[in-house]
């Protein structure tokens, strides 16, 4: 039943979390925007899918690097709509980290973000999703498997969120799932030439880039149609990751 579900997103503001609210919202959701610093396009996103249906959208803000803000922000959460189904871990930081300039205030912001921010939210969260037999998706990164040149700390938290994923997935079983999509070529980061743009298209055997609509599918997909899929990871490249 897809018309009451009550999901937060994190990082909901912009890129993939944002049409990824608007997909399942779509689908009937009820949507828990969450921001940090980006209350101006939370809420234009928020009014946006008010006037599609009402009483239907909330916004929620929290510094995820704050282990104490995650049971306040669950608790918001199910306090909307008096229940909580799906959380999905968004939110993400990307930025290279070159070998020999990488410092403390780096490591805790991208591993904090992009890993410890999920395991403390699903922890939290584990509780509301236990009553709703719901579920927790994790956007991982083609590179948790094969590590970018440049961004070391950015893929290693990526690979502990598919290890989080899987463990998770064991711990919280069987009443909540928890899965992970992999995003490809989807939303290009700024900036990026154009030869480097042609040379990543050149890998994927879709030879195309995505769009965050291909992701939001996925996630609804998993939300919605995966009853017996747990602890895996939903890759969505185009074939890119199979190309050496």
């Amino acid at each position: 039943m897809t018309s009451n579900k009550v999901v937060l997103i994190t990082g909901a503001a912009h890129r993939i979390g944002a049409q990824t609210a608007r997909q399942l919202h779509a689908a009937g959701m009820n949507i828990v925007l969450h921001y940090r610093g980006s209350r101006s396009a939370a809420q234009q996103l928020q009014k946006e899918l008010l006037a599609q249906r009402a009483d239907s959208v909330v916004l929620a803000q929290a510094d995820l690097q704050s282990v104490q803000a995650m049971p306040v922000l669950v608790q918001q959460a199910f306090e909307s709509w008096q229940r909580l189904d799906v959380v999905i871990n968004n939110a993400s930081n990307f930025y290279a980290t070159a070998i020999g300039s990488v410092n403390e205030q780096t490591w805790d912001d991208l591993l904090g973000t992009n890993l410890k921010a999920p395991f403390f939210l699903a922890q939290a969260a584990a509780p509301y999703l236990q009553n709703s037999k719901g579920c927790i998706i994790n956007i991982a990164d083609i590179h948790a498997d094969r590590p970018l040149k440049g961004y070391p700390l950015y893929c290693m938290s990526k690979a502990g969120l598919v290890m989080l994923t899987k463990a998770l997935a064991g711990e919280l079983g069987p009443n909540i799932r928890v899965n992970a999509v992999a995003p490809g070529a989807i939303l290009w980061p700024e900036p990026m030439d154009e030869v480097t743009k042609q040379r990543i298209l050149n890998k994927n055997f879709l030879k195309r880039k995505g769009e965050p609509d291909d992701i939001a599918r996925a996630i609804l997909f998993l939300i919605n149609d995966a009853p017996y899929i747990t602890g895996q990871v939903l890759t969505v490249d185009g074939g890119r990751s199979l190309n050496s």
